[in-house]
């Protein structure tokens, strides 16, 4: 066993790579994304691999091993945003998006439009068990009739969010549910159960100000819905047969195939209805009119960035897509956040800034709030809710049993602290890709993802009343006992 690294030492990468994202984002501003935040991630890298090799004798090959590690694990991800890309583009192209907007600003009222987005997309994430999915999908079209209305793109995307974790949090469907309850060893529909209790006031609360929000709100879309009911109708063939391919998909959804399957099938059945109802497009997009245009024009569309002239600069940036290649500066970003992850991990600093935490521990509120802190400081730290959520249970499993907690507090805490902060996380993969996806960058929809900051507080709080914190009849309160978890 090698010496773990003195606490101050351990948050030395840590610190530089927050000091250098913010300068990054201070400087280039949206345009970060472009390169200077893969720079910054890749030198806290070289920062926290120089301090172990250099001062704690750590070898190389340990680094190595746990980054191959790390990015094997997250190959499906990778994969997942590459078909997200292919099948944002595809739905809008396809006249999806468009017929989806077209009514949807007709029939939703301004005053009311940001309480529905964030109750459609929980339904919407709740059935399908995937924020990601649902914000790739409807998400992207209540952003195109939020704009219509006159809303703040950031209280949209910020409804939206809300919406889509709420459901991601307690779906039993959803990857990060499974995983937090399976790393802790309880059981999924125990663990949905007792998330009830922090998540459904927490989700309240959300609605709640959304709704006031709302009302305060002066309706001043009147002259964007002509503007954008005109120039979608002129541009597409706007059909409700259109809304086949989200209904199949849902099916898709509900018998339980595949994310990968279903996402790539969805696109194939959008690359079908285009060729049906939008050839003219393909053939634009193409820039020609021969036999192979609308193959080439589907190609193009799955994997290039794609642009339409509408009329309407408005118009024309909701129906601009980016296909696979749009995600390929979010993906080069995981990547080397993944890297970063993974040297934390390796080199033990994850470890040793948790159990200094853990010293500190003296009651069941304080390791609620340690292990929130400690989700938190996982995303920031290695960019990955997956990889933040079995750290996060692994590092206190122990703790939670010698305290006498039952480990569904701990599954819950888990959840409440990782799973929702993660998209508000500029370099962590749900903040890039829900902010890639909506084009609102992260730092503008943080402040409106009201039940993301919402439920992790709700869970401290939910501790200190001591409301439904249930022990067992093992309980250690010896110091040394708390630390052998590590």
């Amino acid at each position: 066993m090698k010496k773990l690294p003195h606490p101050l030492v351990s948050l030395i990468p840590l610190a530089t790579l927050i000091i250098l994202i913010s300068l990054s984002i201070w400087i280039f501003g949206n345009d970060a994304l472009l390169g200077s935040s893969q720079i910054s991630l890749l030198f806290g890298t070289a920062l926290c691999i120089a301090i172990s090799v250099g001062f704690y004798k750590y070898p190389w090959k340990a680094f190595e091993e746990e980054i191959i590690n790390t990015i094997g694990n997250s190959a499906i991800a990778i994969v997942i945003l590459l078909l997200i890309g292919m099948l944002s583009a595809s739905w809008m192209i396809s006249g999806i998006v468009p017929t989806l907007v077209y009514y949807g600003i007709q029939i939703m009222s301004p005053k009311f439009f940001l309480v529905m987005t964030c109750l459609i997309c929980a339904l919407v994430s709740v059935m399908t068990g995937s924020s990601w999915t649902t914000i790739a999908t409807i998400g992207v079209a209540l952003m195109g009739i939020g704009e219509a209305l006159g809303i703040s793109v950031a209280w949209t995307a910020g409804a939206i969010i809300s919406g889509a974790y709420f459901g991601d949090k307690i779906s039993p469907l959803s990857d990060t549910t499974i995983l937090a309850s399976a790393s802790v060893g309880t059981e999924l529909f125990t663990h949905i159960r007792y998330m009830l209790f922090t998540t459904i006031p927490s989700f309240t609360i959300s609605l709640v100000i959304f709704l006031i929000a709302g009302l305060l709100m002066s309706g001043m879309g009147e002259t964007h819905i002509h503007e954008y009911t005109t120039h979608l109708a002129s541009t597409f063939n706007i059909s409700l047969w259109t809304l086949v391919i989200p209904l199949l998909t849902a099916i898709l959804i509900a018998k339980g195939i595949p994310s990968l399957v279903t996402l790539f099938a969805s696109s194939i059945m959008c690359a079908i209805c285009t060729v049906i109802l939008q050839p003219d497009i393909l053939h634009t997009i193409a820039g020609d009119h021969n036999d192979l245009s609308l193959l080439k024009g589907i190609i193009i569309m799955f994997s290039q960035s794609t642009s339409l002239e509408t009329g309407s600069k408005a118009v024309n940036d909701l129906v601009s897509t980016g296909g696979m290649s749009g995600m390929l500066n979010t993906i080069w970003l995981i990547i080397c956040a993944m890297i970063f992850g993974a040297v934390m991990v390796a080199s033990k600093m994850l470890q040793s800034i948790t159990m200094t935490i853990l010293q500190f521990v003296k009651n069941t509120v304080g390791l609620v709030s340690s292990t929130i802190g400690t989700g938190l400081l996982m995303n920031i730290a290695t960019g990955d809710q997956f990889l933040s959520i079995i750290i996060t249970a692994n590092m206190y499993k122990d703790a939670y049993k010698n305290m006498g907690l039952e480990k569904r507090l701990l599954s819950r805490t888990t959840e409440d602290g990782v799973t929702v902060t993660s998209v508000l996380i500029p370099w962590n993969t749900c903040g890039l890709t829900q902010s890639t996806v909506l084009g609102v960058s992260t730092l503008t929809y943080l402040p409106f993802c009201f039940f993301n900051y919402i439920s992790p507080l709700m869970s401290i709080i939910v501790a200190s009343f001591g409301w439904k914190i249930y022990h067992t009849n093992k309980k250690m309160t010896k110091k040394d006992d708390v630390l052998q978890s590590f």
